[in-house]
């Protein structure tokens, strides 16, 4: 039994030591074996990587759909404006308000001044070329138009830009300067030159040293075309004649008359006294702005009371000039004159600038120039009327 115990004893140290490392082995295999086949270890980066790949889809389809908007949103625009530019007249043949130096109109080539003056002639009717009426037959060396100031419409024009003598129609400007410069209470007193004039010339009568005032000279110069008021004016606003004449120059070129050139206040002749019947239109449209002219324009007549050097009275009555206000010629049914300004010397014919309105209020302006008789004027003046109604 002791024998059989110490051999058992013997035996158990001699096998210790290998059964421990047996097991050992054993739980580190086995650990091992539990950490690679752990599935929740496995499954994090997968989650991960499924997570980045999903965003980046996403982010790649929210990419295109963004780009995919913008583009339609630039052919909505592009259609949008087409359909705008299509809608106004739009033509794709030709530029539109494309830039240059020089354009063409009716074969002629229209310089950059021109082209600015665009801006100026909107207020205007643009006169371009000759315009017939039918019913109106001025001769061959006769020049006039007719011009609708509401609708900026030509009606008729012959000759708008043929150089004319205006004679008496110079008033119009004379005019003007007076109101625009003088004072129509102050006192003038007629000098010798303010009556020495040609032999036949239209005058009001006074004498050098009569005390006259502005406002009667101009009612004088209007009604009855009296050269000598015309004269007074020029001296008492200018200084000089020939300081009026220069102001007289510089306001119609600041209206735009380029054919245009005066040497004297009341239109007696004088071969460098000229104008156009388009620039009579542009004084007489400028002068509408003045009230006074055309409540003296359309009177049939006045009386002008004024004292003599001495200081006795004086009174003379002037009948005016334009036939249709005196009764000696008739204006068609529905046809109101209100103002214009008549003018005759031998070489400029028989004259008349008129503003007149239809039966709906409408305003226009005729010029009839160069006729050969006052009653031819005034037949050709009314034929001009009839087409305003």
């Amino acid at each position: 039994m002791t024998h059989k115990e110490t051999v058992k004893k013997t035996a158990r140290p001699g096998s210790t030591p290998g059964h421990r490392s047996s097991k050992a082995a054993t739980r580190t295999a086995s650990a091992g074996k539990d950490r690679v086949s752990d599935p929740s270890a496995k499954a994090v980066p997968s989650r991960r990587k499924t997570q980045s790949v999903r965003m980046k889809r996403m982010r790649r389809k929210k990419i295109r759909n963004t780009v995919l908007l913008l583009l339609l949103l630039v052919v909505l625009c592009g259609a949008g404006g087409f359909g705008v530019y299509m809608f106004k007249g739009g033509n794709f043949s030709t530029p539109v308000n494309s830039f240059n130096a020089f354009s063409e109109f009716d074969n002629t080539l229209v310089s950059k001044e021109e082209q600015r003056a665009e801006g100026f002639a909107q207020n205007l009717c643009v006169v371009t070329k000759d315009v017939p009426l039918d019913s109106v037959s001025l001769d061959d060396n006769q020049s006039g138009v007719l011009l609708n100031l509401s609708d900026k419409k030509v009606l008729y024009a012959k000759g708008a830009y043929n150089k004319v003598y205006p004679a008496s129609i110079t008033k119009i400007m004379t005019a003007m300067l007076a109101l625009k410069y003088g004072n129509m209470d102050d006192t003038v007193t007629i000098s010798q030159e303010n009556v020495t004039l040609e032999s036949g010339s239209q005058v009001a009568g006074f004498m050098e040293g009569d005390q006259v005032t502005m406002d009667q000279l101009l009612h004088c110069l209007l009604v009855y075309s009296a050269n000598d008021a015309a004269s007074a004016i020029a001296e008492h606003v200018g200084g000089s004649t020939d300081k009026f004449v220069e102001m007289m120059n510089s306001f119609a070129a600041e209206l735009g008359c380029t054919g245009t050139h005066f040497t004297n206040p009341h239109g007696l002749q004088d071969e460098n006294h000229y104008t156009t019947p388009y620039d009579i239109y542009l004084m007489l449209k400028e002068a509408l702005n003045y009230p006074e002219f055309t409540d003296i324009t359309q009177m049939s007549s006045y009386t002008v009371t004024y004292k003599h050097s001495d200081g006795s009275d004086a009174s003379t009555t002037l009948t005016a000039t334009d036939h249709y206000l005196t009764g000696e010629a008739t204006t068609p049914k529905d046809v109101t004159i209100l103002g214009g300004k008549t003018g005759t010397t031998d070489k400029a014919g028989n004259c008349l600038a008129l503003l007149s309105q239809n039966a709906y209020g409408k305003p226009f302006i005729s010029i009839v120039m160069g006729a050969s008789s006052k009653d031819v004027l005034y037949q050709e003046m009314t034929s001009l009327l009839q087409n305003i109604n």
